[in-house]
């Protein structure tokens, strides 16, 4: 029944009936929005997509979304085929030449070669063994009576473990996500070297302090970035709760982890003179940052749809709210595929400030609070929608640092958070200089054997941001 037909209903009915309706009424709200909470998804609520089973039925929200969609698994009709090619024959370790002695037909026996024969090349990793170098110190007595001893090169570590050894297991620890124990079996087993879960915490302090230079050249450079995706994630430092947070540029990405989700945290990253553009969803611990903020649009068909599937009044709401999402990602798409020019997507956009701002003040009238909540703040909130329209760079997502952020929320399932201060020195360290070599295509692996290197023979840290 539509509002406009149960206001008509109760204005036949006595004063005292009117009042005593309008209160249950505003209580069936409230019972329905408690059911809907009860029954919280990831497309209506902050909850990630694994906590939903892969094979799960739809809802009836978005049931008609799974079933428009036909196509079958695995690669689509026109799809570039992947395929390992052929590397030239100078590059081979190893070359056999094979040719038929007798005809396959007749039996007679073959000579001569085929100009252009079939290769066939075979892939395989070599048998890994550590390499090890004794380096013998002779101590010398000099007729004085004093005894020196050889120094050891520049370069060589006065700790039994080389560059690329502390730069492979981080990185088992860091971007595989193997714990302690596994990676010093995986050292071990695979590669030979004794190892144990005492020496990879030794590692993981090595790789940190090698790092520690890049990683504030990182912190350094944020606060001059002209856009900004930023986002936060609750996990545990020992018996501590903390926070990891990101802050995710075009170029590089920054993790940070503390013990507090105040807004402090963001405000440190990014300076007192920050004057770019932040991402965020709408957490208040951003607050400070309002003028130059883009809410996210992704962030808000969540709670869309949260409206939808409460039904009654919230879900007219939540209806044309949804519309008016639609209508903004689809003149987006069209932007970014190319097929409309930037002017044009900006026309188009202007277009739904109205209706927008219209539904806001209705939905503020709302008898559902949640309903009423979600639109006053969004008519507070009315100018952060639309900064991706005026300021080439930003997006209407914060979908770089989502990106950015899910490996190391999977890392945090996997781990439950570090043991220490150090630990998250660690953990904040190598996700940042990890992610920043994929963003530039950069091999992490020689970046970090690389920095180890510098570390070990007292010189400069590779830079990180290559003028960037």
């Amino acid at each position: 029944m539509s509002p406009e037909v149960t206001e008509e209903l109760i204005a036949r009915q006595p004063l005292e009936a009117q009042a005593v309706i309008r209160i249950l009424l505003a209580r069936i709200d409230a019972l329905e929005a408690r059911l809907a909470a009860v029954t919280k998804t990831p497309q209506n609520s902050s909850l990630p997509p694994s906590t939903q089973h892969p094979h799960a039925k739809p809802s009836s929200s978005d049931s008609s979304a799974a079933a428009s969609s036909k196509r079958k698994r695995g690669g689509q009709p026109g799809h570039v085929r992947h395929e390992r090619t052929l590397i030239p024959i100078e590059q081979c370790d190893e070359v056999v030449v094979l040719k038929p002695k007798r005809c396959r037909s007749c039996g007679e026996r073959l000579s001569g070669d085929d100009v252009q024969p079939w290769r066939h090349q075979v892939w395989e990793v070599p048998q890994p063994r550590p390499t090890v170098i004794e380096y013998q110190r002779h101590r010398l007595t000099c007729g004085c009576g004093q005894t020196t001893c050889a120094d050891l090169p520049e370069g060589v570590p006065e700790h039994t473990s080389g560059p690329r050894l502390v730069a492979l297991a981080s990185l088992l620890m860091a971007a595989c996500r193997q714990s302690k124990s596994r990676t010093a079996w995986v050292l071990t087993t695979l590669f030979g070297v004794p190892a144990c879960a005492g020496l990879v915490v030794k590692l993981q302090r090595r790789a940190t302090e090698a790092l520690t230079p890049c990683y504030e050249e990182l912190t350094a450079t944020l606060p001059t970035a002209k856009v900004v995706a930023c986002d936060e994630t609750a996990m545990k430092e020992g018996r501590h709760k903390s926070w990891l947070w990101v802050a995710a540029t075009a170029a590089y990405t920054v993790f940070a982890i503390r013990l507090t989700r105040a807004a402090t945290v963001i405000e440190d990253l990014l300076g007192k003179n920050f004057r770019g553009i932040i991402g965020t969803d709408r957490y208040g611990g951003y607050n400070a940052f309002n003028r130059r903020r883009q809410i996210c649009w992704a962030h808000l068909k969540r709670d869309f749809q949260a409206l939808i599937d409460a039904g009654g009044e919230p879900r007219l709401i939540g209806d044309r709210l949804m519309k008016h999402l639609h209508e903004v990602f689809h003149h987006w798409h069209r932007y970014r595929e190319g097929k409309i020019q930037r002017a044009t997507m900006q026309r188009n956009i202007l277009t739904i400030y109205y209706p927008l701002w219209e539904t806001l003040e209705d939905g503020q009238q709302s008898a559902h609070a949640p309903t009423a909540a979600l639109c006053r703040d969004l008519f507070q909130r009315f100018d952060q929608l639309w900064l991706f329209r005026d300021h080439a760079g930003v997006e209407p997502t914060n979908n770089r640092a989502e990106r950015s952020l899910r490996h190391a929320v999977i890392w945090r399932k996997l781990s439950h958070g570090t043991q220490s201060a150090s630990g998250s020195r660690f953990v904040e360290t190598l996700l940042s200089v990890i992610e920043t070599c994929r963003q530039q295509q950069r091999d992490a692996f020689d970046f970090l054997t690389a920095a180890t290197e510098a570390k070990q023979s007292n010189k400069p840290a590779p830079r990180l941001l290559c003028g960037a």
